[in-house]
This record gives structure tokens, C-alpha cells and sequence, in this order.
């Protein structure tokens, strides 16, 4: 519960909360394809690859650049927390807090998942949703959300006080990517990272600003595609939250299995071309190396 302000309000409060918002990072700026030159491949797509994602645990798998990849709900409604690599450099990885500042908070039909710093760089392009119908409710909740970060061992152990569950979302990944890498469980939980979390419908309340959840809308038969710009490794929990409409982090909710799916199309988008790593050349203020170099002469 957030506490009431203890302090008075000045003259002019109303003045200063009157002031217009400005969208922070327009995406305008970015050189991108329209979304309809993604779609116009869609319709010729073959199917090379297909993983199951057994409740309350995680998988892996590929997407080849240039491929489609759909990640669908099978049996009942059910959310899962995904995980993207660059397949070559597992240090470059989702970063959901500057997609969610390019994009909003949930993200649909031509918006891109970007890359972490100081790659920055489109790692996938949304290019299908069957929920984009919903949009926004009353309560202010949306699906695909790039804001929550995942259910985790710590937290439940914080909020249960100390109570431990090893099928939370983050330990789900651990393990799958461990087992997909080789790497220690040590090893591989320092790169798990904030999710994006396919079909859950989440929010934030207007009063205390707190992140909430609610039943997903997903159905059997509904899926969320996007396109890889890269070599992707992809890594998925099925939540154990199922639909996430009372809990997570428990044995209590329905669960059930997920599936992706890896599409190669007969032809790319037309225009299309692999992303390049960011062009800033890292040097944050300081003189360029070949500069110095040139001093030392």
C-alpha cells in the first residue's frame, strides 16, 4: 500500500501537473521496413522446426535470421516468459527496458524486441498477433508485456518469508539454458534476463501505480510471430502461474504446455537487410584510440 503524501501541495500543484507529456524516444527515427513488406512473405512459409514447452518447466531453441518463429497456445490459456540471444554471443541479449521505451509497455504487429547495450540493434520484428483485438481494457491492462520481470525463487522467497519454489520462471530458464549450453547453473543464470512475457495481460493500477495481472484472454489456436533479424536463441518458461489470473511461483494454477513453431519463408521481405551492431563508437567522451595513438607517435 503506498502511503499519502505528507507533504503540502504548492500554489501551483495544478499548474505543474497541467503540463503536456512528450513521447520520450519517438520510433519514427528508426530506419526500419513497413510492416506490411514482412507480411507479404507470410503467405508461403514452411515449417522446419517445432518445440513443446511442458508446464512449469522451460525450453530452447533456433530461429535462423530470416525466419518466422510462432509461439502458441495449445491446450488451455497459458503464459510464458521468454528469453532472446544473439545464437553467436549470448552477452547480446533482449532488452526489454529500451523496447518498452521505443514501443510502450506491450508490444504487437510491428514493433521490434532490441537488443542489449552496446549492441542495440533489432533482434526480432513482430509480424503477427491474434490478440491485438484487445488492446487496452478498462483497468488499463495489455498483453505481450515488456514490463514484468519474470517469477523468481528470490522474490518468493522474500514475499513467503523464505519459503522456496524451483519452478518460478527464472529458475526455469537456468536450467534450460544450462542444459542447452553446457554452462553451470551458476554460469547461466547471470544471463537471464527481464522477459517478455507472451500472452499475459498486465497492467499498472492508476492509484499506487503497482503492477498487476489477470486472467489471460489467450485461447487454444491463438499465437504471437515475429520475424528473427538475427540468429536467435530462444528460451521459454511456461509459467507456473498458468493464465496468471490469481498466482505464480505455486503447484496451485492450471498449466499447460506451449509450442513453438520455426517458419522459412521462399523469399525475404523485399528491402530487407541484417541489422548492423550500433554505430556509436564507444569511446563516451574520451579520445578515440587511433587519436591517442597518433599522440604517441
Amino acid at each position: 500500500m503506498k502511503s499519502i503524501s505528507i507533504t503540502d501541495a504548492p500554489a501551483d500543484a495544478c499548474t505543474r501537473k497541467a503540463v503536456k507529456p512528450v513521447i520520450a524516444y519517438p520510433p519514427e527515427g528508426l530506419k526500419r521496413l513497413e510492416l506490411a513488406a514482412y507480411r507479404a512473405v507470410r503467405d508461403d512459409l514452411a515449417l522446419v522446426d517445432s518445440v513443446v514447452i511442458p508446464p512449469r518447466e522451460a525450453g530452447c531453441w533456433t530461429v535462423p535470421q530470416g525466419h518466422f518463429c510462432r509461439i502458441v497456445c495449445t491446450e488451455g490459456s497459458q503464459v510464458g516468459d521468454l528469453n532472446l540471444f544473439n545464437l553467436g554471443n549470448l552477452d547480446e541479449r533482449l532488452y526489454t527496458g529500451k523496447t518498452r521505451a521505443l514501443f510502450g509497455s506491450h508490444v504487437g504487429p510491428g514493433d521490434q524486441l532490441f537488443s542489449s547495450l552496446p549492441y542495440l540493434r533489432p533482434m526480432a520484428t513482430i509480424t503477427h498477433d491474434t490478440l491485438d483485438w484487445y488492446g487496452f481494457d478498462e483497468f488499463g491492462a495489455g498483453v505481450h508485456d515488456v514490463i514484468g520481470t519474470r517469477c523468481d525463487p528470490y522474490t518468493h522467497a522474500l514475499l513467503s518469508d523464505g519459503g522456496t519454489y524451483h519452478h518460478c520462471c527464472h529458475s526455469n530458464l537456468t536450467r534450460a539454458l544450462a542444459q542447452r549450453t553446457g554452462k553451470t547453473l551458476d554460469e547461466a543464470e547471470t544471463y537471464v534476463h527481464d522477459v517478455l512475457n507472451v500472452f499475459m495481460c498486465t497492467g499498472f493500477t492508476r492509484d499506487s501505480g503497482q503492477y498487476f495481472m489477470k486472467a489471460s484472454p489467450v485461447r487454444p489456436g491463438d499465437y504471437l510471430e515475429f520475424f528473427a533479424e538475427i540468429d536467435i536463441l530462444a528460451c521459454m518458461s511456461a509459467c507456473p502461474g498458468g493464465d496468471c489470473s490469481t498466482t505464480h511461483s505455486s503447484d496451485i494454477a492450471r498449466c499447460y504446455p506451449m509450442k513453438a513453431e520455426v517458419f522459412r519463408p521462399r523469399a525475404l521481405p523485399d528491402g530487407w537487410q541484417a541489422p548492423a551492431l550500433n554505430g556509436y563508437d564507444r569511446t563516451h567522451g574520451t579520445e578515440p584510440p587511433w587519436r591517442v595513438a597518433e599522440g604517441a607517435r
